[in-house]
């Protein structure tokens, strides 16, 4: 037997110990972890409701709330990937900023009107990954914690974006870019249309493809992953230069909905996004977490901060209730998953037991199908066949 196929047996068998052991709530899994964060969702709504009667409760405020939950939204759908597979990015914010300087150059802009817009957002999102390239070949190949390595980035990359635009404020003139990204379809606006295509496509790249699986097999047990066949190095630069591409697009994003580029935008955009992935349910250490939480998490923050706004409360106040927030959101969906307040990890037998993803589509350590390919059944490895 290969040395492959041995590693990946011993996980089924761990995870189907596991299994046998842990038992689980009624709700355990995603969807009662995902559950609890609707219940939160549902109950700050109503307190909305409540305070602000039918200014939150209108079309138009559901809608500014989607608005602004777009832009950090797709931020956080690169982070979930990166954290899942048991890194950090703590460079999105800086790297927003200077994709959006950079897409908005004098230069940048002339060429944009001499062709077409398209120009300024492939600059926005080239830029974005290759800086998270970076960040990929420095932590993966260089061997640097991903906690200073992105903290670096996030000076230098703020730093150089001052530097391009001379620490000014640089105006798009692109009037078809702007009416493109400002307009509607069927009444929803463009930037939370592509919030939820880059949530969908999100959704299908970790759930339905063998990059989703390896994602969650490196997060879980990067060196049981090695074993099984994952090239890790590797797959840890494609999850950097993904969180990149994300911040690219959230930077053409807020381009257009502000009309600038500058060296200040998506200042703590790492905190927010690291907020709502955790609250999302993905764990910090990896190896577990789910997409459609972290949409949910987003929401949480927006509506939250909404509220506030619309009740004229201070961002002192607001900062304190985002604390509480996810304390509580944590606690409920833990609740529902668990029937307990547990927030351990979940035994799975050998530590190699965890390597194919605890929580994911591929090997579920708190449960699921053990069919090759089914939700929390074992990878392809575990015939055999490297990944």
């Amino acid at each position: 037997m290969s040395q492959g196929s041995t590693v990946t047996t011993t996980a089924a068998t761990g995870a189907a110990e596991g299994r046998g052991r842990s038992g689980g709530g009624l709700l355990a899994g995603p969807v009662g972890r995902n559950l609890g964060l609707v219940v939160a969702l549902v109950l700050l709504c109503v307190v909305g409701v409540a305070t602000a009667g039918d200014r939150f409760a209108s079309v138009d405020n559901v809608l500014t709330i989607l608005r602004l939950a777009s832009v950090i939204g797709v931020v956080s759908i690169g982070m979930t990937f990166v954290i899942i597979g048991g890194g950090i990015d703590l460079s999105v914010g800086a790297l927003v900023a200077l994709s959006s300087v950079w897409a908005t150059t004098l230069a940048t802009q002339q060429m944009a009107e001499d062709t077409h817009w398209i120009v300024m957002v492939f600059t926005a999102v080239v830029v974005g990954s290759v800086a998270g390239l970076v960040n990929g070949l420095v932590i993966a190949y260089g061997r640097l914690a991903a906690f200073i390595a992105t903290l670096a980035m996030l000076a230098a990359a703020r730093g150089l974006a001052e530097i391009i635009a001379n620490r000014r404020t640089q105006i798009v003139r692109d009037r078809d870019f702007l009416g493109f990204f400002s307009g509607d379809v069927l009444g929803i606006p463009t930037l939370v249309i592509i919030f939820v295509l880059v949530a969908v496509a999100g959704w299908v790249l970790l759930n339905r493809t063998t990059f989703g699986r390896r994602t969650f097999a490196v997060g879980g047990n990067a060196e049981a992953a090695r074993l099984a066949g994952i090239r890790v190095q590797r797959h840890t630069v494609k999850l950097y230069v993904l969180s990149g591409v994300c911040c690219g697009i959230a930077a053409v994003m807020l381009m257009a909905r502000t009309t600038t580029g500058s060296s200040t935008h998506g200042t703590l955009y790492e905190l927010d996004a690291i907020a709502a992935v955790v609250i999302g349910g993905t764990l910090l250490i990896g190896g577990r977490g789910t997409v459609v939480g972290t949409v949910l998490g987003v929401l949480i923050f927006t509506t939250l901060g909404n509220v506030f706004t619309l009740n004229n409360l201070s961002s002192s106040a607001q900062a304190v209730a985002r604390g509480v927030i996810i304390i509580l959101a944590v606690l409920l969906q833990q609740r529902l998953a668990t029937g307990g307040f547990s927030f351990r990890r979940p035994t799975a037998g050998p530590p190699s037991a965890g390597a194919l993803g605890p929580g994911s589509p591929s090997g579920a350590v708190s449960g699921g199908s053990a069919a090759q390919g089914g939700p929390g059944g074992t990878s392809p490895a575990a015939s055999g066949t490297a990944l």
